[in-house]
């Protein structure tokens, strides 16, 4: 069993498989996690702290950790793999980035929890002094979590780097799980900073996974000589850009915590619970594609073959519209009824359902956007540029600078939803305009063919979600959560019978891929006759 998620995965589809769905399961931990925090504490004052004590921490991580593996590692350790597994070079290199990040990320922690009082004013100035407070209690706790992720974070790029998608994509599961058993075991004990406590015994069960899967490649810890490689003077050129591009993605939370901060209390845990599930599709579908194909992007943008990067482009943005759009569909008309089978349990009630319901519809009209900016940033990254994805970002930001607080104003919460899709749409479309200038076109003609019939298939869908909607009332009141769940079940599955029909009437080839790919990976019944065409020695798990 364990040697199966050692295995590597070399198609694109392939590792997008098995990397859904072990997000799927992992996003399901998570909806769980966010139902045992709303049923436990409701949208009110512990989880505002709780949601707001995260920002200062993941905004160090995602600058010193993400922001200079996303960019450079994957790029660079793929130079040092071999047909028999991982060059020495790549483990010395490994080493380095573990060495320069720990002590770059170990000095800004150590900052963050000294001056945690005053980063609490920072990130919540609408909170009262108490509560601020209790945000910098919570912060210091999480500092540690975020430290211990930094070291899976290298071990997993080295497990993405040599395509083990399987072990890698176990490690949010147990994050979840963490979280969960915080909230269930250390709350009842400590109060509620078992909450943060929790987070941290996730952190570490994420780190294990990583660590163990690169011990068994053959990595062993030791100080590299020299320290100071080529390779590390490389990971810095790219390193600069790319924290600036994370720091303008973070900073876009920061503003929407602000602007939330002085809204009612539960405002910021209303718009962090549409956020989360929001991200549930983003996160099985689109960061399931993005990070199967940045291993296959990077070796052709080292190679040079503009060709090969396009088709990979291509295929990964067809495939991903293909899904988020049925994603997008079910969010959007089944919203009320999402919300209140994920969070609707103890003190959260139908006013808070309602709140979270009405900022998810708005934040659900940018999935396509918020799916595709996650392929196109990693396009950047495989031919060594953060510099455009940079520009991108804060171009985008200034975009939500400009309309959050207005729409704030008027709409309340809502308009934060809504400055945050329009702010995801410009990063879209900036990107995908940068990039038909850096390697020419992506096969634009023959995505406008599929997306044609793909909108045609959604729009036949939405119609038949909306009549069937008020038919199951008959036989599924909605006063139980059964009956909600059958409404949502039934109303879902017709929607989705109707896209999938349509997909093979109208022969949308993205279908056509899919249905293959399960058949060959999950009933074995694939034929040879039936086989896809593999490109360039692609190799099929």
């Amino acid at each position: 069993m364990l040697s199966w998620f050692q295995k590597p995965i070399e198609s694109l589809a392939g590792g997008a498989l098995v990397l859904g769905f072990f997000s799927f399961v992992s996003r399901l931990f998570g909806l769980w996690r966010d139902r045992v925090l709303a049923g436990t504490f409701g949208a009110g004052d512990t989880l505002d702290v709780y949601y707001a004590a995260f920002r200062i921490p993941d905004l160090l991580f995602a600058l010193l950790i993400t922001g200079a593996l996303s960019a450079s590692f994957i790029p660079l350790f793929v130079r040092h793999l071999r047909s028999d597994g991982v060059a020495d070079e790549g483990w010395a290199f490994t080493n380095r980035m573990l060495i320069g990040l720990g002590v770059l990320f170990g000095a800004g922690a150590l900052l963050g929890i000294l001056f945690a009082p005053l980063l609490a004013e920072l990130v919540a100035p609408g909170f009262s002094s108490d509560k601020q407070q209790h945000v910098a209690f919570f912060m210091r706790v999480l500092f540690l979590a975020e430290g211990l992720i930094a070291v899976s974070s290298v071990f997993s790029n080295v497990l993405q780097a040599t395509q083990r998608f399987a072990l890698f994509a176990l490690s949010p599961v147990l994050y979840n799980i963490g979280i969960i058993l915080g909230a269930v075991f250390f709350v009842p004990a400590v109060g509620a900073i078992g909450l943060a406590w929790g987070v941290v015994l996730g952190a570490f069960l994420h780190m294990a996974i990583p660590v163990w899967g690169s011990w068994k490649m053959g990595y062993r810890p030791h100080w590299p000589k020299p320290w100071f490689h080529a390779d590390v003077s490389s990971a810095l050129l790219l390193f600069g850009p790319r924290v600036l591009g994370i720091g303008m993605s973070q900073i876009q939370f920061i503003i929407l915590g602000v602007l939330a901060s002085a809204l009612a209390a539960g405002s910021v845990t209303v718009f962090q619970f549409a956020y989360n599930l929001t991200s549930l599709p983003v996160g099985i579908l689109a960061v399931s594609f993005a990070i199967s194909a940045f291993p296959l992007l990077s070796r052709a943008g080292v190679e040079g073959d503009t060709s090969r990067f396009a088709d990979i482009m291509s295929e990964a943005v067809r495939q991903i519209l293909y899904l988020i759009i049925p994603a997008t569909l079910f969010l959007l008309l089944l919203r009320a009824q999402t919300v209140r089978l994920v969070l609707g349990a103890g003190t959260f009630g139908w006013e808070e359902t309602l709140l979270v319901a009405d900022t998810l519809a708005f934040l659900v009209m940018s999935l396509f956007a918020q799916a595709l900016n996650l392929l196109f940033i990693r396009a950047f990254f495989a031919y060594r540029d953060s510099v455009t994805p940079l520009v991108a970002g804060a171009l985008s930001t200034l975009v939500l600078l400009l309309s959050a607080g207005r729409l704030t104003e008027m709409l309340g919460i809502v308009g934060l939803g809504i400055a945050f899709s329009l702010a995801q749409v410009v990063e879209l479309i900036l990107l995908w305009a940068m990039l038909r200038v850096k390697v020419g076109a992506i096969h634009e003609s023959k995505l406008l063919r599929s997306l044609l019939k793909m909108t045609v298939a959604g729009l036949f869908m939405a119609i038949g979600m909306q009549v069937s909607k008020p038919l199951t009332v008959w036989f599924a009141p909605l006063d139980t959560f059964a009956g909600v769940f059958l409404q949502t079940a039934v109303v879902g599955s017709i929607g989705t019978a109707i896209y999938l029909s349509l997909s093979s009437l109208f022969h949308v080839e993205e279908f056509g891929e899919l249905r293959a790919l399960v058949h060959r990976h999950l009933f074995r019944r694939f034929r040879p006759a039936e086989a896809l065409p593999v490109a360039n020695n692609e190799q099929v798990l």
